[in-house]
């Protein structure tokens, strides 16, 4: 055999190998090697809410609602006006929050969106109700906002409640509503224990109130420091116990924040606005600088909102 015909044989008896090198067996999968993207890598997307640039100096809507229910006087707003509430936040791409979010400024919320936080003062019966088969009545404002969730789930249920003792009336289902709202992802908040006027108290009559009332909220399982809404949106003559914090009983209770009942959308904490014992909100009604005037005004780009990069 010359040298020629020995290189030849040496050739195809290596293709041969390598042939039968690329025919793998089912059991045994091909080796190879791919570069590692990472867990973020491998994620879709997320789509931006609206088409808004980014704008971290705007102002976020803090509504303020009580009865949901029907019922004459801006304390009320009907089960039909808070739907198309609802609604309208989506539409406008505005996404819930809760206080201590908006005051961590820490909100989960998509990229294009616009912060609003609903609040809801004492605990009338009508924001959260259960039927005797136990179900959420579905024409309560949890009802309908969970409802609303459900076809919309980028649109939780995440608000902040401002509890008076006895809340939402039954009783016997006070420790269920409190572990539903929990659960939903609302947040509880102090409101005083009697519901005065805290202008009208001394410092002492004001620690009593905020005090008791924070015990409450202590025994529905609620860790501190929370916030608090003013009644009638009245602060007290003396702001030491609001901005300082105070002792009582042997605790020392402080608070995050304090909300008004004011007229309009709250500044970002970044701007030089922010006053974190006097945070504004939104009523929730039709009439002059209420929920629906305010709205009308964003959509009339007359107020820019915060919007997520």
């Amino acid at each position: 055999m010359d040298w020629k015909m020995a290189q030849r044989i040496a050739l195809l008896l290596f293709s041969s190998t390598v042939a039968l090198g690329c025919r793998h067996s089912p059991t045994t999968p091909p080796s190879r090697t791919y570069p590692s993207l990472g867990r973020k890598a491998l994620k879709r997307p997320v789509a931006r809410v609206s088409s808004r640039p980014p704008f971290l100096k705007g102002y976020i809507p803090i509504v303020m609602y009580h009865h949901i229910r029907n019922g004459k006087g801006p304390m009320f707003r009907t089960p039909v006006e808070f739907e198309k509430d609802l609604e309208r936040f989506y539409r406008d791409g505005l996404r819930p929050v809760t206080v201590s979010q908006y005051l961590a400024n820490r909100m989960p919320i998509g990229p294009g969106a616009s912060p609003v936080a609903l609040t809801f003062d004492d605990s009338n019966p009508s924001q959260l109700w259960i039927e005797k088969n136990g179900a959420v009545d579905p024409n309560c404002a949890v009802g309908i906002w969970m409802r609303f969730a459900k076809v919309h789930p980028d649109f939780p249920v995440r608000g902040t409640f401002y509890l008076l003792p006895g809340p939402f009336g039954q009783y016997e289902w006070i420790h269920t509503k409190i572990r539903l709202l929990r659960s939903l992802g609302c947040e509880l908040g102090n409101h005083t224990y009697t519901h005065p006027i805290l202008r009208k108290l001394s410092n002492a009559g004001v620690e009593r109130e905020l005090g008791r009332a924070e015990l409450f909220l202590e025994r529905l399982g609620v860790k501190p420091p929370v916030t608090m809404a003013y009644p009638y949106g009245e602060m007290p003559g003396s702001k030491g116990p609001i901005r300082l914090g105070f002792n009582y009983k042997g605790r020392f209770i402080r608070f995050k924040a304090a909300l008004l009942a004011g007229s309009e959308p709250a500044p970002p904490i970044t701007s030089r606005k922010f006053n974190r014992i006097k945070i504004p909100r939104i009523l929730a009604t039709s009439g002059e600088d209420g929920i629906d005037d305010w709205m009308d005004r964003v959509e009339a780009g007359k107020v820019k909102l915060y919007v997520e990069p």
